[in-house]
């Protein structure tokens, strides 16, 4: 367990992002064995949200090597049934096993594992890993972003130069017209939390994501994102509280720190609506 989080001795949490990325990597190992393998599938969320046997199986070896590791820690997972019991932890393991899905099923590479550490309502320590990508994203309080190891930051674009902004075109269109002309629209990402990492490393300048996001597929990359020079917030600006009882988020805006100010100041459409 972290030491005293007191105002004169801030935690450190590196021994908990090491464990979360042994996870993530044996999850990611668990679940590339099913990928293009046409693993068993059933529907959940009323029959709009597809579950495979990879992503239980993922679960559980997170839920696995975590819990034995931190039995004081929570647990919110997107595959386990929600326990109350997290609310009353300081502490606690939010988790993604495959972020992405449908891409998942479908074959497409654009999947990860997603886990982050999250205390006190905010991620200190989070880590994504896209197996099938070869890639892994991390980032600890306090400390920096790192993709497959190596620091990553967030783009600069010049005051007037063009952005590459990743969400649906629904989401694009309600951009006030004096900046849509300046918006490149990427097209669609499946995994979030894929897309957010993106964001972090400078790949895209920002997303606008829909509303009913939920806790584990934000946590990590909202760490990552944070710690690379960008933020995740409300169309309010407001940073995001994670462990609440309603784990879902309206309309959010994921951008630089540079970037963010513009986006927000530009989509007041989304805000009414």
């Amino acid at each position: 367990m972290p030491g005293s989080d007191g105002r004169d001795q801030p935690v450190d949490w590196t021994a908990d992002l090491a464990l979360i990325t042994q996870a993530a990597r044996e999850a990611g190992k668990v679940a590339l064995s099913h990928f293009g393998q046409s693993p068993e599938v059933w529907w959940k969320n009323e029959g709009m949200s597809p579950v495979s046997a990879a992503d239980y199986a993922a679960n559980r070896v997170l839920e696995q090597m975590l819990l034995a590791a931190r039995p004081g820690y929570g647990w919110l997972s997107e595959e386990t049934d929600d326990d109350s019991d997290r609310l009353a932890r300081e502490t606690l393991f939010v988790v993604d096993p495959i972020d992405g899905t449908r891409a998942f099923l479908a074959g497409k590479k654009t999947w990860c594992v997603s886990v982050a550490v999250v205390h006190k309502g905010a991620p200190v320590a989070g880590v994504l890993v896209a197996p099938a990508l070869e890639e892994e994203f991390t980032a600890v309080a306090g400390g920096i972003a790192r993709r497959n190891g190596v620091e990553i930051v967030v783009s600069t674009p010049e005051p007037e130069g063009r952005l590459k902004i990743a969400s649906a075109q629904d989401m694009v269109a309600a951009i006030d017209r004096a900046l849509r002309p300046r918006v490149d629209r990427v097209d669609h990402i499946p995994s979030l939390a894929y897309r957010l990492a993106l964001v972090a490393d400078g790949r895209i300048d920002g997303t606008l994501v829909k509303p009913n996001a939920h806790d584990w597929d934000l946590a990590a990359a909202d760490l990552i994102l944070s710690r690379a020079g960008g933020a995740l917030t409300d169309l309010e600006g407001r940073a995001l509280v994670y462990n609440r009882v309603e784990v879902t988020h309206p309309v959010l805006c994921a951008a630089s720190g540079s970037i963010l100010p513009i986006l927000l100041k530009n989509i007041t459409q989304l805000s009414r609506s």
